[in-house]
């Protein structure tokens, strides 16, 4: 694995820990055999919704959401990404706010 796919995949499994501190128990890294609702970089974790996990030093956030878009199928698309030693940081569409908000308090 090269490193930015190593980095990428610690990236992954650091937001699932993430996610499981904050409640969603079951966030695991998803499966990565292609970009769909079926594979997400996150399974299980806030329901509804897809996430793009970024752990770069110089994101492209409009690319970021474009892949989470393209992937998310009627889920809400959504960018989960932070540099190093940065703090998680989440970017969504602003017409995904009410959707994504939604399916927080569902939850």
């Amino acid at each position: 694995m090269t490193n930015s796919r190593a980095k990428g995949a610690r990236g992954e499994r650091e937001w699932a820990r993430y996610l499981r501190a904050i409640g969603y128990e079951h966030a695991r890294r998803g499966q990565q055999y292609s970009g769909s609702p079926d594979s997400p970089d996150v399974a299980d974790g806030i329901p509804g919704t897809h996430p793009e996990v970024k752990r770069v030093e110089k994101l492209n956030i409009h690319d970021a959401i474009l892949q989470a878009q393209t992937d998310a199928g009627a889920a809400v698309p959504y960018v989960a990404h932070r540099r190093n030693n940065g703090e998680w940081l989440v970017t969504l569409r602003a017409d995904d706010m009410r959707r994504f908000a939604a399916a927080l308090m569902d939850d």
